[in-house]
């Protein structure tokens, strides 16, 4: 349920609303539309590396299920002292929202990370994520058909921009030929980052951010460890040395990348952002992270999409423009 939908209730009852995430002290508190956005682009310049770096490890020979799985161990690694140092206190908050953790940390989490690298591997990076940030539109329809939010014009632009600009994308009318297996995962990748969104919208306000991070990666990585043991995961580790921006390097180095910056660094943030925005408008404002991702993949990768895909990519961003706007314009409670 949308946090606007949940402070409001909660406004009206006076307090906590029982069967219901309570109010986010993030958003309740009086703070600058700009400083919301802000984390939001942070978060999705930090997940923005994420496929460039990542690529350089799956052209090498990496299986998509190791690179993910390393990463989250790795960045669950980093987050285990400060998750406990946050928890303290408030495992009560931890136990209440189990599901919800369980259930970020093996779509939001491991599933989207692992969709969007199989997606990587048959598509550009650019491409592989608009794809994936079809989030936003299925969010918009998911609050629609599920709380009656029916969607306004101007949002409706919106979402009718973001298709547009993935036709163009996908740039079908020109001949591109495009992986439809590449096509699948990226679908996948989207829904996985739908209910990234939505569950970070619904768990509890006082368990915070760093620690369902934390949690989520924690849950993520031993969900793909066990699924590689039985066979379920390709666990394939492929070169030592990587070709990265042109230069030959260690495997590590990339993966250090990924790890504490496009993950650690990336989930915590984007939390906050959603706490602070709200899942629809955070997961418009998070496409910007197609924009970070292909001046990463040209920089990194001498990946560059056709002037057309370039157009799409515009268009899909303006839908940003729009629904924020929309949002921007709604009365308050």
């Amino acid at each position: 349920m949308s946090v606007e939908i949940m402070s409001r209730t909660g406004e009206l009852t006076g307090g906590e609303v029982t069967g219901m995430t309570r109010r986010s002290p993030v958003r309740a508190g009086v703070r600058h539309p700009l400083v919301g956005v802000g984390v939001a682009l942070a978060s999705a310049a930090a997940f923005g590396t994420s496929g460039p770096f990542a690529k350089s490890l799956l052209v090498s020979g990496w299986s998509p299920g190791l690179v993910t799985t390393l990463r989250l161990t790795l960045a669950a690694l980093v987050l285990f002292v400060p998750a406990l140092m946050a928890l303290r206190g408030k495992w009560g908050v931890l136990w209440r929202s189990k599901w919800l953790v369980a259930g970020y940390g093996l779509t939001g989490v491991a599933g989207a990370q692992l969709a969007y690298f199989n997606a990587v591997t048959h598509l550009s990076v650019g491409v592989a994520l608009l794809l994936e940030y079809l989030a936003p539109t299925i969010i918009v329809g998911w609050l629609w058909a599920r709380h009656r939010q029916t969607p306004r014009r101007l949002t409706v632009t919106g979402i009718g921009l973001s298709m547009i600009g993935l036709l163009l994308v996908l740039n079908l009318a020109g001949g591109a030929r495009v992986s439809l297996i590449g096509v699948a995962w990226g679908l996948v990748a989207a829904v996985c980052l739908t209910m990234y969104f939505l569950l970070s919208d619904q768990v509890d306000a006082d368990l915070p951010p760093i620690a369902l991070a934390g949690v989520g990666l924690f849950v993520g990585a031993v969900a793909l460890w066990s699924a590689g043991l039985l066979g379920i995961v390709d666990l394939t580790k492929g070169a030592t040395r990587v070709d990265l921006a042109g230069s030959m390097v260690a495997w590590w180095v990339p993966l250090l990348v990924i790890a504490l910056l496009a993950a650690a660094f990336a989930y915590v943030t984007g939390i906050v952002a959603v706490r602070m925005l709200g899942a629809k408008v955070a997961s418009f404002v998070a496409l910007t992270e197609v924009l970070f991702a292909v001046l990463f993949a040209w920089l990194v990768l001498s990946e560059l999409p056709s002037p057309i895909q370039l157009v799409g990519g515009v268009l899909i961003i303006a839908g940003l423009v729009a629904v924020r706007t929309d949002e921007s314009r709604r009365p308050a409670a």
